[in-house]
């Protein structure tokens, strides 16, 4: 019980939460005036995604979770896994794009789509935008990120430096871990840039590098890599044992994300080629060899097809 009872805190970003939440409403108000009931709907469900991002993020950073992080290693890993997929996917999932911006007055909205798309004072920020939103650069940032902060020195100074760990570790997570998901998971008005293909494998080659970690810090060492968990008083557990079930958390419960991001990939693959078995073709090479022949290893389809976009 004192575990849950012990270690509260009231952390100013609250307050950036509760701002980012009213913009939120207000963006939303804005736009259920010029849309359809079903689209004000729509937007209300992802609403519901991005808030319980929200306060997924601020029951991290708060409570006893983040004040145990700094006492025992393993939790400080459950803390790492939830801001790097948990926290993102949920943002990415209610999609606050378009109601952020609506938050703005006209002529502030007006004024900063100009200035971004039109004038060249801003083509280094469109230089930027076109960088964040490669999908190689999210890949790369998200494993580089991640790999980066369990290097011992700077895993150690951001324990030992609250802006470091705040700002610079927890930040971080979230923006290489946003950028990652925005290429698996449609967040309007964003879409993924890359197929099927590439999202199951960027899941898969994040997942390995997440396990070959793990087993570094446990497997192939016999030592406590982090001197910050040396002499912690009150802890009777040894850092190298503390080491050993944070790299087992990262090692199983990196399956709590992977899996259901591969679940939805291969879903969605199977509504855009028909029937698994036209996904093997398409892998295999054998639907090109169809194509090829005037025909396609997909099912049948009798009647009229209707064909429907959605939108905003």
């Amino acid at each position: 019980m004192r575990a849950l009872t012990q270690g509260w805190s009231f952390d100013p970003t609250i307050y950036v939460l509760a701002l980012t939440v009213v913009a939120h409403e207000l963006g939303l108000h804005r736009l259920a005036r010029r849309s359809s009931e079903k689209s004000r709907r729509a937007r209300r469900r992802r609403a519901w995604a991005f808030y319980a991002g929200l306060a997924l993020l601020l029951l991290t950073i708060d409570s006893p979770l983040d004040y145990w992080s700094g006492r025992y290693f393993y939790v400080h890993m459950i803390e790492h896994i939830i801001l790097l997929f948990f926290v993102p996917i949920l943002v990415v999932w209610g999609a606050p794009w378009n109601p952020l911006l609506f938050a703005l007055p006209v002529r502030w909205r007006r004024a900063t789509g100009r200035f971004f798309y039109l004038d060249p004072r801003a083509r280094p920020f469109r230089a930027l935008g076109r960088l964040v939103r490669n999908p190689w650069f999210a890949l790369g940032l998200m494993n580089v990120v991640m790999l980066a902060w369990h290097v011992p020195r700077l895993f150690d100074l951001a324990e030992t430096n609250s802006v470091v760990h705040i700002v610079l570790m927890h930040g971080s997570y979230i923006v290489a871990g946003t950028l990652f998901w925005l290429q698996i998971v449609p967040s309007f008005p964003m879409t993924p840039k890359k197929g099927y293909v590439w999202q199951g494998s960027a899941i898969l080659v994040t997942n390995l590098v997440m396990t070959m970690l793990a087993i570094s810090m446990s497997i192939l060492t016999s030592t406590s890599w982090y001197s910050v968990y040396d002499h912690v008083p009150g802890v009777t557990l040894s850092p190298f044992a503390d080491q050993q079930i944070g790299a087992a958390i990262l090692w199983i419960c990196g399956d709590f994300w992977a899996l259901p991001g591969l679940s939805y990939v291969i879903r969605k693959a199977i509504r855009t080629e028909g029937s698994a078995g036209a996904i093997i073709d398409r892998l295999t090479g054998r639907a090109s060899q169809f194509e090829g022949e005037g025909h396609w290893p997909m099912a049948r389809v009798e009647g009229p097809v209707s064909i429907t976009r959605e939108t905003e």
